[in-house]
């Protein structure tokens, strides 16, 4: 239990490019992926086959269920010759796996922090934007699970909100029956994590160590705390909100 003295009873944190770096994952698996199908017999060079992947999942999002199959829609018969297509998507969805295995790591400072703090008994959430499963997955693969409170741990496929929408945090503090005054926040995007939790009363943390796409993202709202290192952290806690750790 966080201490009855401490001026936070819980610390939310984001996943993706906050507790592992979804960026660098992310642009190495699809580049897998593209190899793969390149050796599967698909014709078109790395380099093209990437920016042409990132079209895709822009265009059709991150959580779209076949990037592959559109990329083959996209470069067309000349592309594919007389493969199956059904081989080639399967060779990219396998690579990309496999890079799930060796990718999905935890960042060293988020582990130490998270360490810390599970060890100091401060209780730990998550709220995270995505498909539950998918979500889940992650955190279940960087082995990051134990430290957090399971009645804490909140998606925005489960809650019905997702980010920006302040809501979504609103909702989390509720279910985990805290005032937003009391939680804390800590998260890479600004406009998605610190602009709508501080809308709430909550209190903010813009971490950018993960190195994220959004990181550097223009935000009216500022945060109060930015860090580069989450082991920073462990201080502000200790010496703005009371927490002994």
């Amino acid at each position: 239990m966080t201490p009855s003295s401490a001026l936070l009873d819980v610390i939310f944190f984001d996943l993706d490019d906050t507790l592992y770096s979804t960026t660098s994952f992310a642009d190495g698996a699809r580049r897998n992926a593209i190899r793969a199908m390149i050796l599967a017999g698909l014709r078109i060079e790395e380099d093209a086959g990437v920016a042409e992947l990132a079209e895709v999942v822009a265009e059709f999002s991150s959580n779209y269920s076949d990037h592959f199959g559109r990329l083959i829609n996209r470069l067309g018969p000349a592309a594919v010759g007389e493969r199956n297509p059904a081989v080639l998507i399967a060779a990219g969805v396998v690579a990309y796996h496999r890079s799930k295995e060796a990718g999905l790591v935890i960042l060293d400072d988020a582990k130490a922090a998270l360490e810390t703090l599970h060890a100091a008994g401060v209780r730990l959430g998550v709220i995270s934007a995505g498909l539950q499963v998918k979500q889940a997955e992650k955190l279940i693969r960087i082995g990051a699970l134990d430290y957090f409170d399971p009645t804490a741990i909140f998606f925005s496929d489960q809650v019905g909100i997702s980010k920006p929408n302040p809501k979504i945090y609103a909702k989390a503090c509720a279910y985990a029956g805290v005032e937003p005054e009391r939680a804390m926040y800590v998260g890479d995007r600004p406009t998605h994590d610190v602009a709508p939790a501080r809308a709430i009363g909550m209190k903010t943390v813009h971490y950018t160590g993960a190195r994220g796409k959004y990181a550097t993202q223009a935000c009216d709202a500022a945060p109060h705390h930015a860090l580069d290192d989450l082991l920073d952290l462990l201080l502000v806690l200790s010496d703005s909100y009371g927490l002994t750790l």
